[in-house]
């Protein structure tokens, strides 16, 4: 297993060994011991699955009194993965990391607590898995636009697909009271 720290440094890319052959391939997606050596996470909450058609972007997404950490993959198709640093009090908040996660090169981000995170969709469709290290709250969900242009992530997609609580989320800025709130 791989471990490599991507531009926010507490996001990090992590590459399983893939085994092939003729017949096809074995690896060793989680291994608690594995995991637990590289300070990554070893407890999670829930799993969660989720498929995406052409175009389609989900994000940016996060929940602001009990926040979970995300270890996300791709099953099936690509996707370009995003992460934001949301926690109000560090010195690099606002500032964006993405790698392009694709099925065909199986590997893992790590996304951790008080990071937004957010995808889209690069083929026809795709299959998206995540290990979550809390529940899902639909009350402290939170999210900001997906072109905050004070972010300025650089989408390789220009007009995707949305939903309408994605398309009517506030700033990142508009969001920093209530991400205050939760850390008083």
């Amino acid at each position: 297993m791989q471990v490599e720290s991507l531009d926010l440094p507490e996001v990090k890319h992590i590459r399983p060994a893939v085994y092939g052959d003729s017949r096809g391939f074995f690896m060793e997606a989680w291994n608690l011991r594995r995991f637990a050596e590289h300070g990554l996470p070893t407890e999670f909450a829930q799993l969660n699955h989720s498929r995406s058609g052409k175009g389609i972007l989900r994000g940016m997404h996060l929940q602001v009194h009990r926040p979970q950490g995300k270890l996300v993959r791709v099953l099936a198709g690509k996707v370009f993965d995003v992460a934001v640093d949301a926690r109000p009090d560090s010195k690099t908040f606002g500032r964006w990391c993405g790698r392009t996660l694709d099925a065909a090169d199986p590997s893992w981000l790590w996304i951790p607590e008080g990071f937004a995170h957010g995808f889209c969709v690069l083929g026809e469709s795709a299959d998206f898995e995540y290990l979550c290290t809390a529940y899902y709250d639909k009350e402290d969900e939170a999210g900001f636009r997906w072109d905050d242009p004070q972010v300025g992530i650089e989408w390789p997609i220009s007009e995707p697909v949305l939903s309408d609580k994605d398309r009517q989320a506030p700033s990142l800025d508009g969001l920093l009271p209530r991400l205050r709130q939760a850390k008083a």
